[in-house]
């Protein structure tokens, strides 16, 4: 029976399997983003996102616990340096993944993973408000006073030309 026996064995041995996330996870740590399929980004996610959260306690036995798992000196440099700076107040959910469609030779899916906190676009990006029904009836009032300060503001410049043609 497969009682608990729930993650993606990806078609690989287990000593591929592991070889296989430890390369990706250091490439994904190193490049904040990689290009893979949606299989391999799951059984990604769910790899390094506790070694994410190990590399926020900065000690000695944190540091050989994800040595051990990634092998990579650069890489535990990079991951308790830059990465740990960078989601020392996030509670979790390090990683995004995001859909790119199919893959042209097989049809899999492919997709990108990236870190999130690394991704200068998307923190760029204001965060849009989020609209219902009644704040329809609140935005109208904004928008109205702005309408009347141009329409205040451009009275004034119409009548001065008109009062200088009156003073001739």
């Amino acid at each position: 029976m497969r009682h608990n026996k729930k993650f993606n064995h990806l078609s690989r041995t287990a000593d591929h399997r592991h070889a296989m996330l430890a390369n990706m996870a250091i490439s994904l740590i190193m490049h904040k983003r990689i290009t893979t399929t949606l299989a391999k980004a799951k059984a990604l996610k769910k790899y390094v996102e506790p070694l994410i959260t190990r590399c926020k306690d900065d000690s000695t036995n944190s540091r050989r616990v994800v040595f051990s798992y990634l092998q990579n000196k650069e890489a535990l440099k990079e991951l308790f340096g830059a990465v740990a700076q960078k989601v020392g107040d996030r509670p979790g959910g390090y990683t995004r993944i995001i859909k790119l469609g199919t893959r042209q030779g097989d049809a899999a899916q492919v997709c990108f993973i990236e870190l999130v906190d690394f991704d200068e676009n998307m923190l760029k990006a204001p965060k849009a408000e989020k609209k219902t029904r009644r704040s329809r009836k609140s935005s109208a009032p904004k928008t109205a006073p702005a309408a009347e300060e141009v329409k205040a503001e451009e009275a004034p410049a119409a009548e001065a030309p008109a009062e200088e043609a009156k003073a001739e």
